[in-house]
């Protein structure tokens, strides 16, 4: 006890072979203590290297204990605790995230991409059957964003003729698909 409370104050007082003398003393049995909590030697030998490092860089106000080695081990293992705690929200953060992928890309059900691909294929066919002027003020509106207003300005006609002929493609998209859900 009394060598501790000698080290701890040399390594207060910025003694490099004092902290030297720690650190070969308990990296290795902090490393396997931390091991058994973290389950990673990399993860295990992190959490100690940044305990050493904790210390040295704070060890001016390090507190003079009378048993460093307890010290040691109660900090490895809150670390190890915070690094597990830590790395699980980590995970989970990364589980959800490829899930919220995984629900955007769509179901790799092949079914379920074989009927996405009929209906695909439905919508293509139903504006294929429409006027030119149809099909590029649906494709103006729907893949490039544009309001009525822009349509009827660039093409040079009137906003009602734009909402009629996209009432007229929309009208005969429903009916399609309506059509296919019900066969």
């Amino acid at each position: 006890m009394l060598g501790d409370v000698l080290l701890l104050t040399k390594i207060r007082n910025g003694d490099i072979a004092a902290f030297k003398e720690v650190f070969e003393k308990y990296y290795a049995p902090l490393c396997m203590y931390a091991l058994y909590i973290v389950n990673d030697w990399t993860d295990a030998e992190e959490v100690v290297q940044e305990l050493f490092y904790v210390i040295w860089k704070n060890r001016s106000s390090l507190p003079v204990l009378h048993s460093l080695r307890n010290y040691l081990y109660g900090a490895v293992r809150n670390q190890s605790l915070q690094y597990v705690e830590h790395k699980n929200i980590v995970n989970r953060y990364h589980a959800s995230e490829q899930k919220k992928q995984h629900d955007e890309e769509g179901s790799s059900d092949p079914q379920q991409q074989m009927e996405m691909s009929e209906l695909e294929n439905l919508v293509d066919k139903t504006l294929a059957k429409l006027p030119d002027r149809c099909r590029k003020i649906f494709s103006m509106h729907r893949d490039e964003g544009m309001k009525y207003r822009e349509i009827a300005d660039a093409l040079q006609i009137s906003v009602k003729t734009v909402e009629a002929d996209m009432s007229r493609t929309l009208k005969l998209l429903r009916e399609e698909i309506e059509t296919y859900f019900n066969s």
